[in-house]
């Protein structure tokens, strides 16, 4: 007969084992196909700097400008002023430079329940609405499905997403969550890169049009996706040192949020992995 430790270390990797396959298995039958974009009736429409509707352009139309600033918001009517000053008062001073700069801010309100629409529409009027437009979502869709839907607004050549949702401050908790996340996403997802949830990204109108009409997961692990996405597409991907200021008010809850992103973490690697979701191979982008 076995020591009774061998036995034990048998039962356990048995158990382990079982609990592996059934959660595969949940996440295969419990998968759906790429979520549906729907938009409500009130979203396929910008207000100008007059009041007045105006159709929203699509990032399949011609390219129009050079830049566009994606900045998806949730609540954010105090903390988007400080952002967007900064942000306009650089791209200003970057067009008087350079007159053939180009650019736009798309301000996406996620749902929110503030003022934070009257907020960014009031920079709308301010530089009009060539350079800020002002979308507002009917339902909170999270910010990997606000970045999705301003795929429909985007009239540019390469893109940066700004997220208001960033965390506020460093415990020593929320640096143990923050590592063991970083484990995880290294483990079962994303390799040789140190931090993908940096709320700046920059992306050319080609790779984010392949990235985000692949993307299926529409909140806090969306960044994750969408970089195993990038490199199953073998999308060329750098990490550029900025200096980042934090404005406290984040939204993110650690313990709970870092829960759910765990959860999606191991959702993604085995739906991807079981054939539950599928990437088509395309050509190598640049």
């Amino acid at each position: 007969m076995l020591p009774l430790v061998l036995q034990l270390a048998v039962l356990g990797m048995v158990l382990v084992a079982a609990v592996l396959i059934l959660i595969a298995f949940i996440a295969f039958v419990t998968a759906t196909k790429m979520p549906h974009l729907h938009q409500y009736e009130e979203e396929k429409f910008f207000l100008n700097a007059r009041g007045q509707k105006e159709t929203l352009p699509s990032i399949w139309d011609s390219p129009t400008k050079q830049l566009s600033v994606v900045v998806p918001s949730y609540n954010e009517e105090k903390r988007l002023p400080v952002m967007m000053d900064e942000a306009l008062g650089y791209l200003e001073e970057r067009q008087n430079q350079d007159p053939t700069f180009t650019y736009e801010v798309i301000v996406v309100d996620d749902g929110s329940k503030d003022q934070t629409s009257k907020v960014a529409f009031k920079y709308c009027q301010k530089y009009g609405s060539d350079k800020v437009r002002v979308i507002t979502l009917v339902k909170n869709r999270g910010k990997g499905g606000a970045i999705r839907m301003d795929q429909m607004a985007i009239a540019c050549g390469s893109r940066a997403h700004l997220e208001k949702e960033s965390i506020a401050q460093r415990s020593y908790f929320r640096t143990l969550l923050m590592y063991g996340f970083h484990f995880l996403v290294w483990f079962l997802c994303v390799k040789g890169i140190r931090d993908t949830q940096c709320g700046f990204k920059l992306l050319t109108r080609e790779a984010a049009s392949r990235t985000f009409s692949s993307l299926h997961i529409e909140r806090w692990a969306f960044d994750v996706e969408l970089l195993y996405i990038a490199q199953f597409f073998k999308i060329p991907i750098a990490e550029i040192a900025v200096n980042w200021t934090e404005i406290e008010g984040s939204k993110l809850v650690p313990f709970w949020s870092w829960l759910q992103m765990g959860k999606d973490l191991l959702f993604i690697r085995l739906r991807y992995l079981t054939g539950a979701w599928r990437l088509d191979q395309v050509r190598k982008m640049n």
